[in-house]
């Protein structure tokens, strides 16, 4: 996923500044590239495209170019069987992952996930910096963040979009992230249209969506439950056309809100006030991020209904989906985005 891609750079960044000399290949699924793309730690991008997982021959073949590689040192960050595959296929003399009983043979170097208390970065970082151990002592930067690179094209490209859809900046802009990437970690849309009325009746905004053209009718099925004011605030006629396209669009926000996910870490990549919604079966001690930074800020139904997720295993939390989000009625978190907004957004102007 996007936010794994995203928070796995940071394991390139410190690799970078350790071992300068170092060549530093990231292997990434194809459609994620865009958060890598530009970014200065990463010498190659090693696609693992679609069709290895529909043909076993492709998949060998992939295999034996990775062999060829000759890799001193493979750090697997997610420990999956294709992943594990890989690892053990490169042969490199360090293989470093988390300890699973049926692949711990294939590392060199396990370590579990840590039980300490997050660190500012988030538990989701904490953990892949713990597979740099076997190479890096101590590091110089402890709490460095993961970072989005734009290009100054990309940039000006997307200034001129909002030019031309007659957003001039007068007014903050805002990114609504109003559907998640899946529709179990989608704010239900009654609740949605009941915060974005609320926010447009009390902010004078610029508004745009983080959506693609085959969302539209869910878009619009949101906006149905919207008031006018709101709809007229929002621009439909901005969204990216690809990912990269979208980062350049986000950049020029003033803040992001809305659903947690691959959307909002973009945003905190991208240094912009952020305030995100979790999924209740989400953890939040490992995904609420750069947590050292006041602007970004999330709630999560254990907040507020700590008895309806404590003693839960995700996989319980996965089956009460539904009902946990019937729970976590907009009401409870209002006080606190009316608060993000008035100290990150207004504020600022």
């Amino acid at each position: 996923m996007i936010g794994d891609v995203l928070a796995g750079t940071i394991v390139c960044e410190h690799l970078k500044i350790h071992f300068p000399a170092t060549e530093v290949h990231y292997l990434v699924d194809e459609h994620t590239t865009a958060v890598v793309d530009g970014n200065p730690f990463v010498d190659e991008l090693v696609l693992f495209k679609k069709d290895y997982r529909k043909s076993k021959l492709l998949f060998y073949y992939f295999l034996k170019s990775i062999k060829k590689q000759h890799y001193d040192v493979t750090i697997d960050l997610l420990c999956k069987t294709e992943s594990n595959i890989i690892s053990w296929f490169s042969k490199a003399p360090i293989r470093i992952s988390y300890p699973k009983w049926y692949s711990k043979f294939i590392y060199t170097h396990t370590y579990k996930h840590s039980q300490k208390k997050p660190s500012v970065l988030g538990m989701a970082i904490d953990n892949r910096l713990l597979l740099l151990q076997p190479l890096i002592h101590e590091l110089k930067k402890p709490q460095i963040a993961p970072q989005l690179y734009l290009s100054d094209d990309e940039i000006s490209t997307a200034k001129q979009t909002l030019l031309n859809n007659k957003i001039t900046g007068k007014k903050p802009l805002l990114m609504f992230g109003v559907l998640g990437s899946s529709e179990s970690k989608t704010y239900p849309l009654p609740y949605m249209a009941h915060l974005l009325n609320q926010i447009i009746e009390k902010y004078d905004l610029d508004c745009i969506i983080n959506y693609i053209p085959k969302q539209k009718p869910e878009v619009e099925q949101l906006l149905s439950r919207c008031t006018k004011k709101t709809r007229e605030a929002i621009n439909l006629n901005v969204f990216g056309g690809s990912l990269r396209e979208f980062l350049a669009l986000l950049s020029q926000c003033d803040a992001y809100f809305g659903n947690e996910g691959g959307a909002s870490h973009m945003a905190k990549a991208l240094n912009k006030p952020n305030f995100s919604i979790f999924a209740p079966w989400i953890s939040k001690n490992a995904w609420m991020t750069y947590q050292n930074n006041s602007s970004n800020r999330a709630v999560h139904l254990e907040d507020f209904h700590p008895d309806a997720i404590h003693f839960s295993s995700k996989k319980e939390r996965k089956l009460k989906i539904p009902q946990n989000y019937q729970l976590f009625k907009p009401e409870l978190f209002e006080e606190k985005l009316f608060e993000f907004f008035n100290d990150e957004v207004i504020s600022h102007q």
